[in-house]
């Protein structure tokens, strides 16, 4: 028979028991090599999916003592029923279950036309409706100082306005530059037309053909492409064709954004 050999190491040189720690929805955790840090949006057998702020989703192996919960090494489980990934809207936002639709606020957000209004509610949508802001067109920018004075933006009532092909030197730009203020905010895009805000991929297309000067940008497009020139059936299929944030470019993505932010300001 084996003689019983007490553990005689002092207590303090023993290595520390890793706790287990449950992957629960929306656990925010941080990998232990340092390279990742997320919350907790799915997680199956082995394996959890964090997502960062900025929306990037990576998948780790659930290896003991791989993550740091406030700075402690845990080793994360498996729990005892696996978390669904929460509910987002098309923006990427959180969904809030149950919410209705706020008392619309006094501030407002201006675009140029019909389809950049369709646009953004396609994706934004929920988003706005939950903040109360209001989306309104205007039929392109030619009265747009007229416009701002007529709205009366103040602190309580900020104005954002999101502008297409807004470059350097531009009318878009000079339009922009004589009513920005503090309670006025007037950003842009730099494409022709919203329509490119959309990723080619989206449609399967491999870019956005080139159109030469002088013809109408939209019909242009109809043609080389090669579908039927009726401008607003071509829209339709476009946006139809959008599902969530992940379909429209970045340029875009943050220029709105910035705006729900500027008009939601305490």
């Amino acid at each position: 028979m084996r003689e019983y050999s007490p553990d005689l190491t002092p207590q303090w040189k023993r290595p520390k028991a890793v706790p287990e720690v449950p992957a629960d929805s929306d656990l925010v955790v941080e990998v232990a090599a340092g390279d990742f840090c997320g919350a907790v949006v799915g997680c199956e057998a082995g394996t959890v999916t964090l997502e960062d702020r900025f929306g990037k989703r990576r998948v780790f192996p659930m290896e003991p003592a791989g993550f740091l919960l406030d700075g402690a090494v845990v080793t994360l489980v498996r729990p005892a029923r696996a978390p669904a990934a929460p509910a987002r809207t098309a923006s990427g936002s959180l969904a809030v279950p149950g919410a209705r639709a706020r008392v619309a606020r006094a501030g407002r957000i201006y675009v140029e036309g019909r389809h950049d209004a369709e646009l953004v509610e396609r994706v934004w949508g929920d988003d706005l409706r939950v903040e109360g802001v209001v989306v309104e067109y205007l039929e392109g920018i030619d009265d747009l100082p007229a416009v701002v004075a007529e709205f009366a933006p103040a602190p309580d009532a900020r104005l954002g306005v999101l502008v297409d092909h807004l470059v350097a030197g531009s009318k878009e730009s000079r339009l922009a530059a004589a009513v920005t203020s503090p309670d006025v905010l007037v950003v842009g895009h730099p494409y022709v037309d919203v329509w490119q805000a959309v990723k080619p991929s989206a449609l399967g297309i491999p870019a956005w053909p080139v159109v030469p000067r002088g013809q109408d940008w939209k019909t242009g497009v109809c043609r080389a492409l090669g579908w039927p020139e009726n401008t607003g059936a071509a829209w339709q299929h476009i946006l139809s064709r959008v599902t969530s944030y992940r379909d429209l470019e970045p340029t875009l993505l943050g220029r709105v954004e910035e705006l729900i932010d500027f008009v939601t300001a305490p």
